[in-house]
Order: C-alpha cells, then structure tokens, then sequence
C-alpha cells in the first residue's frame, strides 16, 4: 500500500509545494516513508526520508525542489524492509539519461526478476520491486523511452500503479488489472496524477478521468496521450482498498468510497442484526459504514471511541508490537456514552484482530453491558499478494477460526460479518473486482512466488 502523486506544467514553478500537499491527502496509503523528486532544466533532484510527509520535508527542502515536472511518494513500512535506501521516489541513471519513479503496488514474480537480473551481474542497492522496474526499463530503453517502459511492464507479473519522470515528461501507467488506483486531474493547464482523487480537492485540481487498466498516460509539451501497454485483463479492483484503504472522499473507478461503505453498511444490518442501544463505530474507516448500519437498524448512532487525530493506521505498522501499542495510544473510550448500554460498534474488516480485541476490552472495562461487533466485509481467511500488507496466512485472525472462534478470541458478545455478495451488492454487483483476501480467489495464476516473498 503506497500512494503515487505526479504533476507536469509548462512553466517552471514551486511543484514541490503542490506535490507535497498531495502527499499529505495521501498519508492514509502510507506511513513510513515519504519523498519528492523534480525536474529542473533537465537535472533530476529530490529528496526523502523515513516518517510522514511533514516530519520529511521541511519548508527549505521545498524551497530547494524547483522545476516544472514532479513526484512524490508516501509508503507503508514492512518490518525489516524499512529503510531511507527503500524509500521512494527512486532515482536512478543510466546510459541514456536519468528516471525518478514512484510506484504502488506488488510483484509476485520479482525474485524471478530480480534474480535473473542478479546472475547478469546487476547490483542492487535496495529491496524494493521499483528498482527492479528502474532496472528494466533502462535494459529496454534504445531510442524511446515509451517503448521501453511498454516492454518493461509486459515483464511484470502483479499490481502496479506506476508514475515515472524523464527530464521532459511525466507518465503514468497502471497494471492490466486495474488493481491499483490511478487518476488524472489538471490544475489549469496543468495535469496531476494521483492514487486517489482526495488530493485533487487538496491542491485544488479537477478530476478527468482513471487511468484504465493496461493504458500509459503521457504528459509533454503540456498535452497528454494514451498508450495501450497491453491488453485489459478484465477489471479487478482491489475490494480491500474500497473498504478500508481508501479515503471515503475519493473516487475509484467512478465508485463513490462514502456511498458504497454506507450501503455496505446498511446490508450489513439487514445481514446481521443485534439488539443494542446505540451504535457505534470503531473510528476513522469504519464510520460511515456505522452509518449506514444505524440508518438501516433505526438504533441511534453516537460516539462511543475518541480518536486520536495525530496517530496513524495501526493496522500498517510493521510489527505487531507496535500495532498493539499504536491501538492503546490512538482510541479512548467515552464511558458517558457506552456505560450500561448495549453497544454494536461497527468496523470495515477485521485482518489481524488486534486492533478489535483491544477495543472490545477497553469498552468492557468502561462498564458496557454487552459489546457486539459487526463487520462489513467478510472474514479475511487468504493472504493478499497483490499490494496489501497482508502476506502470511498465520497473521489472519479468520484464516483458521470460524466466525464463533472469532468472536470468542476478540472477546465480543456476539460477532457479525457482511456476506461477500452483500458487499458486492453495495459495490454495484459488477464483476470487476478482486476479492482474494475473501475468496481465495486471484486475477493473477500462480501466486506461489509472491508468498514467498
């Protein structure tokens, strides 16, 4: 899980204050990292580090990144990867000029890749599936830098939502699948790329379209054009990322994230009702899906969890210590409200289970009469290979428990999860989705390699 933000203008200007505003819309797709690299007259220089976009990049760094084509990059942590050497962007040189990418997404076959690469007598500096992507890339690029990025990304086997910078162009590209959001706005004259339209309304740009699965958007000389890379495969968009990843003020695929979890919601209360007082929500991603479930039931929703606004997605820290520490410090029971009562709290998905365990004791020890859970998705039983940080099957509170076990090891009085065709329901019923951490059930054959990995 990463965000990708890229702009191009035709006049030299302060981009990197754009860029870094974008960034900071984007900050739920990551956490760990941040970085901003920019063209200037042709000389490619950047900046990143580990953190948030606002612990990264001060005010004389942005002064210091001037040109007229940028991007930049907000990236999760996972565990032993994290490093400023596996930040991004990257930035790399080569016989015929210089790249700077940044990319969301997964790539089963890259120890395929990277290993091929290897026994040629390539030499990495980092771990990341970018570098492996900079490497070809520059192995294909004789003449045209298009034609080279086209032959490069038929190698990749996975998700990829992929925005590169030359010295005179900016291009997007996103995978066959469509697994990885990517969108074009323009400001002015101007043309930005982003994972997610909520950075649009952030630095003030107009949304005109996705990317579509297979296509490359290029930006020069100010206007734009469409390259097929290859053929779709049919749609698969990432259901995870509109249940949970997404900010609910974006739009994917055309898909309004506030609707769908609010529908989603509502299905679920249909789906799995409990007798409460009050209805709740486990804050921020499952709110409007809490929403949607009160409306449905006619049972009142309130406030029964005070967020912390400055800590981040615990469900995205690199080890499980931190994510229990992340849970104790981020929420905070208001007792006024959940004491005596019998509350239903509402959450987008349990993956792990910490973060719900936690709150079911916190509520508990605020003196709730009963606590029952509803979730809107279904159980997560499958790893993800594909872009979310959910790799190992043992670290999936569902993979071998049945809906009772859960309930029993989160401690809930009762515990309730929307059915996968009545998320599908609320998402449009369109076959244009992946459900993998559902189902089992992958766009891309032979995931073997990206377990491994």
């Amino acid at each position: 899980m990463c965000g990708v933000f890229g702009i191009y203008t035709k006049d030299n200007r302060d981009i990197s204050k754009i860029i870094y505003y974008g960034l900071y819309a984007l900050q739920h797709r990551g956490q760990e990292s941040a970085g901003i690299a920019v063209n200037n007259y042709g000389y490619i220089d950047h900046y990143k580090g580990l953190g948030l976009a606002y612990e990264v990049i001060d005010k004389e760094i942005l002064n210091r990144l001037r040109g007229n084509i940028g991007i930049g990059h907000v990236r999760q942590g996972t565990g032993d990867e994290l490093s400023t050497v596996n930040a991004e962007p990257l930035v790399v040189g080569y016989k015929k000029g210089a790249l700077a990418l940044a990319y969301d997404g997964n790539l089963i076959n890259f120890m395929e890749l990277r290993n091929k690469m290897e026994d040629d007598g390539v030499i990495f500096q980092s771990s990341i599936d970018t570098e492996v992507i900079a490497n070809l890339i520059a192995r294909y690029h004789k003449d045209d830098i298009e034609q080279s990025i086209m032959k490069a990304v038929r190698d990749l086997k996975g998700s990829y939502a992929l925005v590169t910078m030359t010295n005179d162009r900016l291009i997007g590209v996103r995978d066959p699948y469509g697994i990885k959001p990517l969108c074009i706005g323009k400001i002015g004259n101007d043309y930005v790329l982003s994972s997610e339209t909520c950075a649009f309304d952030t630095v003030g740009a107009e949304f005109i379209r996705d990317v579509e699965p297979g296509e490359m958007v290029v930006i020069i000389d100010g206007e734009i054009k469409s390259i097929r890379t290859m053929e779709p495969k049919g749609k698969s968009i990432c259901l995870f990322e509109l249940i949970y990843l997404a900010r609910p003020d974006s739009k994917i695929d055309g898909k309004s994230i506030y609707l769908l979890r609010r529908e989603a919601g509502r299905n679920l209360a249909k789906e799995c009702p409990a007798d409460g007082d009050i209805v709740i929500s486990a804050p921020d991603s499952g709110t409007v899906a809490a929403i949607g479930y009160a409306e449905e039931s006619k049972i009142p929703y309130d406030e029964g969890l005070i967020k912390n606004r400055y800590i981040g997605r615990t469900f995205i820290q690199p080890t499980q210590e931190l994510r229990e520490q992340g849970v104790r410090i981020k929420l905070n029971v208001l007792k006024e409200n959940v004491e005596g009562r019998r509350v239903i709290i509402v959450d987008d998905s349990i993956v792990r289970g910490t973060t719900m365990k936690r709150i079911v004791e916190m509520l508990k020890r605020a003196g709730t009469k009963e606590v029952h859970v509803r979730i809107a998705a279904p159980p997560v039983r499958h790893p993800c290979y594909l872009g979310m940080h959910t790799p190992k099957r043992e670290n999936l509170i569902a993979t071998d428990r049945s809906v009772d076990e859960v309930r029993d090891t989160i401690g809930a009085d009762s515990l309730g999860f929307l059915s996968l065709e009545g998320l599908l329901e609320a998402v449009g019923r369109e076959d244009i989705y992946c459900t993998g951490c559902f189902s089992g059930e992958y766009p891309v054959t032979n995931m073997k390699s990206g377990e491994e990995k």
